[in-house]
C-alpha cells in the first residue's frame, strides 16, 4: 500500500524517486563498496518522513523493538539476513542470548521480543533471554496473548563471559539501549561478541554525531546521483550542554534556532515551497520521542524563556540538545498522518511499517500513545523496483526509495560507531 500523498504526484519527491530508480545499479554498487570498508550494526530501524518535496530520516534506532509489527510475509527475508549476519560474525555459533530492556516489560515489547527470538531461531540458533536487571533474581515465564510463552532469566557473569545457567552463548544481542550507562556486567567481554557494541548505548551515543555522519553520507550520495543533498538530509545544529534556567542557555537556544530556521527558509524559497518551515528541539540522547519542542519562529521561544525557570526546564530538560530541521509528513492512511519506519538486519532491508496517528498533525511527532502500525508491503516480490513505471505510482518503487534512504542512515550509523569505538581510538 502506498498511502495517499496530499502533494500532487509531481515535483521534487517524484523526480528524486525517478533519479534513484534510474541509478539503481550505481546505488547498489556504492552500497556494496561501503560495506567492504565498514561494518553495519547488527540491526537498526529508521523513521523516515516524506514531505512531498524532500525525504529524510529523522531518527535512527540501534536497539529497535516493534518487530512484531512487520508483516509475516517478510519473515523469510529477516531470517536470511540474520543468517548472513551470524555467518559473518561467528559462523560456528550455536547459542544467542538476547538482553532485553530493564523493568517490567509491556505486552507490546514482549511481542517484539518473541518475534526477534523467532527470527534468530529460524536462522539456526538456540535463543534465550538473559536479563541484566538487578531486580530479576530468578527465571520467570510470561504468557503471551497468542498463547506462547517467553522466559526471562537472570544473566550470569563469569570472568570473561556472560551467559545463563547451562547456556553459554557465542554472541550477545543487546535489545537494551543502556540509557543509564553500561553496567559492569557487560564490560570486558573479550571472549564473546556483544552486539551492538557498548558505544551504541545512549550513555555514549549522540543524535548530533549520527546526523553529522549522515550529512557526510548524504553529500557523497548526492554527488553520486547529481542531486541536492538537502532533498534527503534534515539540517541540524547542536547546542551542546544547555541549562534553560541560565540566561546563557536561553541565548544559545535562541541563536541556533534562528540560524537554522534561516537556512531552512532559504531552501524553501529556492524550491518554491509554500509551507512554513519549523525546527524541532530535542534531547541529544535518548529515545522514545520524549521532550520534543516544535518551533516555527524564534519569537515562539520567548514565552518559554520567560516562564519561571523550573517550568521552562520541564519543557527543555537540562542537558545536551539537538535542533533539527522539521520534516513534514504529507502521507495519509485513511486521513490519518503516516510515516514509514524501515527495519534492517545487517546490511539488508527486511521490512517495515507505517506509523499512523489519527490525532497528530503532519508537523508533529507520531511516536506517541495512540499510534497504530500498518505493515509495509516489503514482500520478496514488492521489494524489487520496477523500471519504467511512472514515479509515485508504484509501491515497489516507493518502498525501494525508502529502503535506499534507510540504508544511507545505516551507513551513517556504521561511521558513527567507528568514530566512538574505544579500540579504534586507542589505535590512533
Amino acid at each position: 500500500m502506498v498511502p495517499h500523498l496530499v502533494t500532487a504526484l509531481s515535483g521534487p519527491i517524484n523526480e528524486l524517486e525517478q533519479r534513484i530508480l534510474d541509478a539503481t545499479p550505481v546505488i547498489e554498487r556504492w552500497f556494496r563498496l561501503e560495506w567492504m570498508e565498514h561494518t553495519p550494526p547488527l540491526y537498526c530501524s529508521v523513521d523516515i518522513r516524506n514531505a512531498g518535496f524532500k525525504l529524510a530520516p529523522v531518527d535512527t534506532n540501534l536497539y529497535p523493538d516493534g518487530w512484531h509489527n512487520l508483516s509475516a510475509d517478510v519473515l523469510p527475508l529477516a531470517v536470511q539476513a540474520a543468517q548472513a549476519a551470524i555467518e559473518k560474525i561467528c559462523p560456528e555459533a550455536r547459542n544467542l542470548m538476547i538482553v532485553p530492556e530493564n523493568g517490567k516489560p509491556g505486552s507490546f515489547y514482549l511481542a517484539s521480543l518473541a518475534r526477534l527470538q523467532e527470527i534468530f531461531r529460524m536462522a539456526g540458533l538456540n535463543v534465550r533471554f538473559g536479563s541484566i536487571d538487578p531486580a530479576i533474581k530468578r527465571s520467570s515465564t510470561i504468557a503471551l496473548p497468542d498463547g506462547e510463552t517467553l522466559t526471562l532469566e537472570p544473566a550470569q557473569r563469569t570472568r570473561y563471559r556472560l551467559g545463563l545457567k547451562h547456556f553459554d552463548p557465542c554472541t550477545i544481542l543487546l535489545n537494551n539501549d543502556l540509557s543509564a550507562g553500561a553496567p559492569g556486567i557487560l564490560e570486558d567481554l573479550h571472549e564473546q561478541y556483544l552486539l551492538p557494541p557498548l558505544q551504541a548505548g545512549w550513555s555514549v551515543r549522540r543524535k548530533s554525531r549520527h546526523f553529522q555522519c549522515y550529512e557526510e553520507v548524504s553529500k557523497r550520495f548526492g554527488k553520486l546521483l547529481g542531486i541536492d543533498p538537502w532533498l534527503i538530509n534534515p539540517l541540524f545544529a547542536s547546542c551542546g550542554e544547555v541549562d534553560i534556567r541560565e540566561p546563557s542557555g536561553g541565548e544559545c537556544l535562541r541563536t541556533h534556532v534562528d540560524a537554522l530556521l534561516t537556512k531552512v527558509r532559504r531552501k524553501y524559497k529556492e524550491y518554491g515551497i509554500g509551507e512554513k518551515p519549523f525546527v524541532v528541539v530535542k534531547a541529544d540522547q535518548g529515545t522514545r520521542g520524549a521532550g520534543l519542542l516544535t518551533v516555527r519562529d524564534v519569537k515562539d521561544l520567548e514565552p518559554l524563556l520567560q516562564k519561571p525557570r523550573a517550568k521552562a526546564a520541564q519543557i527543555v530538560p537540562k542537558g545536551e540538545v539537538i535542533i533539527q530541521e522539521g520534516v513534514l509528513t504529507h502521507e495519509r492512511i485513511h486521513d490519518a498522518v503516516a510515516e514509514p519506519v524501515v527495519y534492517m538486519i545487517d546490511r539488508y532491508v527486511v521490512g517495515g511499517f507505517y506509523r499512523v496517528h489519527a490525532e497528530r498533525a503532519e508537523d508533529e511527532n507520531l511516536n506517541a500513545p495512540g499510534a497504530r502500525f500498518v505493515p509495509l508491503a516489503f514482500s520478496a516480490s514488492a521489494q524489487l523496483p520496477r523500471p519504467g513505471v511512472k514515479a509515485g505510482a508504484s509501491a515497489p518503487n516507493r518502498f525501494y526509495m525508502y529502503g535506499v534512504i534507510a540504508r544511507l542512515a545505516l551507513v551513517a550509523a556504521s561511521y558513527e560507531l567507528e568514530a566512538t569505538d574505544p579500540e579504534l581510538q586507542d589505535a590512533d
